[in-house]
Formats: structure tokens, sequence, C-alpha cells
């Protein structure tokens, strides 16, 4: 804990002064989460080919600290933080890798996503056993 994931900053995600598009690390978070259940043997996409549940976003904050820029790598924390019933919660911390512009990692932008399991009918579901007792079990390692 946390899982860990290594993106370099595409031109694309930068506005005209070169900065990271604030958007744009609310994709990061998702690639985080992504990348956190793939860590765990889970896949996003077997959630909702085989169980035919999604994990819709109900409540985002992000706290940006420093800007990140085009060509920066970039290291996505995330961790699971909550998981009560069919809520789940997850951390990121969002930093620039060392050895660019300084010599230890640089905290660019921390938040948080909350998600509630559903169905297709966006009714609330239980997260399958083997998803929370992966999350859970990530969280007691913490």
């Amino acid at each position: 804990m946390p899982v860990t994931t290594q993106v370099r900053v595409r031109y694309a995600e930068t506005d005209q002064m070169g900065i990271v598009y604030y958007a744009n690390y609310l994709i990061w978070f998702e690639i985080g989460r992504v990348e956190l259940l793939r860590s765990l043997g889970l896949a996003y996409s077997s959630l909702e080919k085989e169980h035919s549940l999604i994990l819709p976003v109900v409540d985002a904050h992000c706290r940006y600290r420093d800007p990140a820029r085009y060509d920066d790598d970039i290291l996505i924390e995330t961790r699971p933080t909550l998981l009560r019933g069919s809520v789940l919660k997850f951390g990121y911390r969002i930093y620039r890798a060392p050895g660019q512009k300084e010599k230890e990692r640089k905290l660019l932008a921390e938040g948080e996503t909350v998600h509630v399991v559903c169905d297709g009918q966006l009714n609330r579901q239980p997260l399958p056993e083997p998803y929370a007792k992966a999350l859970k079990a990530l969280m007691e390692a913490e």
C-alpha cells in the first residue's frame, strides 16, 4: 500500500501555459484505480462483464499543490480508504518523480473519489466477494 503507477505527461494533457489541465488529474485517478485492481489480480472490466456491475463516481475532490508539466514523469499513488456496503472510497496522491526537477518526489495533487457499486439500472449492489476481500486486505495492510 499504496499501489503506484507511473505515467508521463503528454502534450495533449497541457494547456497553453504548458501546465496540465486540471481535469486530467481525475483521469489519472481513474488510471490509478484500474491499476490498483489489476495489481490485486482483479480487472475493472470483469466487474462490468462478469458481474454486470459499475462503479459510478458520486463524489470527487482534488487539491492542487504544484503544477505538472509536459514530459514530467508522474507517480500516481492509489489506495482504498473505505469499503462500507456498496460504497467505496479511494485516496490518491500525484507526485512528480524524482530526478527531473527535484531530487525527491514532489507532491503535485491529492484527492479522493467516492463510488457506489450499482447494476445497469443504477440500483445499489454489494461488491462481489473477491473484490471486497482483496480491498479489505489491502486496507488492513496499511
